[in-house]
């Protein structure tokens, strides 16, 4: 699972975006590389290993969305993610910390299968062919709902 460990960075940043919170993000990894070591047999079996493995992620998020405990976890602090240069005026980073925050209460509030396509094609660097193959749908409705993610991005960050 030397794959895993190398997506680890991507996996939480993704994950970040999908839970609110990075702890969450972290349990939900470990959590999903556990799920993929059970299912190690599983693998000479995968066209796309990296496409597998964010969706077992992905799978994970979401059970842990549903249960309880997550409900009452804290939302993403911003500056948390962000690192500022110390020469930096502080508006500059204020403005930073503001964009940041809007654009992950931007992604919170896609469609869920647009959130997917969108993190998957720019967290997880997948391509549309991937990210199809890996959801078993077409093409043309992975562009669409890109598509359409981008679109309601622009609206509210601009």
């Amino acid at each position: 699972m030397r794959l895993f460990n190398d997506l680890r960075d991507e996996l939480i940043g993704t994950l970040t975006y999908v839970l609110g919170n990075r702890e969450d993000a972290r349990d939900a990894a470990q959590e999903s590389f556990v799920k993929c070591w059970n299912a190690r047999e599983q693998v000479p079996g995968v066209a796309n290993l990296k496409a597998w493995i964010f969706r077992v992620c992905f799978n994970t998020a979401k059970d842990m969305q549903r249960s309880a405990w997550h409900r009452r976890a804290k939302p993403l602090q911003a500056e948390q993610h962000v690192m500022v240069a110390r020469e930096s005026a502080p508006m500059v980073a204020l403005e930073r910390t503001e964009s940041l925050e809007r654009l992950r209460v931007a992604i919170l509030d896609l469609r869920e299968e647009e959130k997917e396509v969108f993190l998957l094609r720019q967290n997880g660097d997948l391509t549309y062919d991937e990210i199809a193959l890996m959801r078993g749908c077409p093409v043309s409705t992975i562009k669409t709902q890109m598509r359409a993610a981008i679109e309601k991005l622009r609206r509210v960050l601009n």
